[in-house]
């Protein structure tokens, strides 16, 4: 039952990146998926023990994530737009209060996946992540960001 519930949302991802959802393709997707499902079956089964997930925490988070993702693309097509590139990039430590794999590595996730900000490294003992920013003038609002945003919702959604 756990490999079908890791294996549906691989195959929607299949089909949104193929752009095609005729029979076979969805049942190309799901056969992949399930494939994939069953090589990381121990690392599903471990993760799954470790995490509780609340639908609706998790519904949320899916939602910060496309707000956050537009708000980032939009500001760093403005970055890129203005003349001058008036930019200050740079690598901020990022105090984690996470503490389970799995929820690190969703947020590191996320934070690749948001335009202007790249998960460079996870220190050795966990507590911090090292985050690359497009423009790091002022790492502390950086750092509030992500710490109400996206950490908290992975709380939230992930017991």
């Amino acid at each position: 039952m756990r490999m079908l519930i890791v294996a549906l949302p691989l195959t929607a991802v299949w089909l949104a990146i193929t752009g095609s959802v005729t029979p076979l393709n969805i049942g190309f997707g799901l056969v992949l998926s399930l494939a994939v499902a069953g090589l990381l079956r121990e690392q599903i089964g471990r993760a799954a023990e470790q995490l509780r997930v609340r639908p609706l925490a998790l519904l949320s988070l899916i939602a910060l994530f496309f707000v956050e993702l537009a708000k980032s693309a939009w500001r760093v097509t403005v970055i890129v737009l203005s003349p001058g590139l008036d930019i200050k990039p740079g690598i901020l430590a990022f105090p984690l209060t996470l503490e389970r794999e799995a929820q690190i590595t969703l947020l590191a996730n996320l934070i690749t996946l948001t335009p202007g900000t790249l998960s460079v490294d996870v220190s050795d003992d966990r507590k911090y992540l090292y985050v690359h920013a497009l423009d790091c003038r002022d790492p502390d609002a950086i750092r509030r960001d992500i710490a109400d945003g996206f950490e908290r919702k992975i709380k939230e959604a992930f017991r």
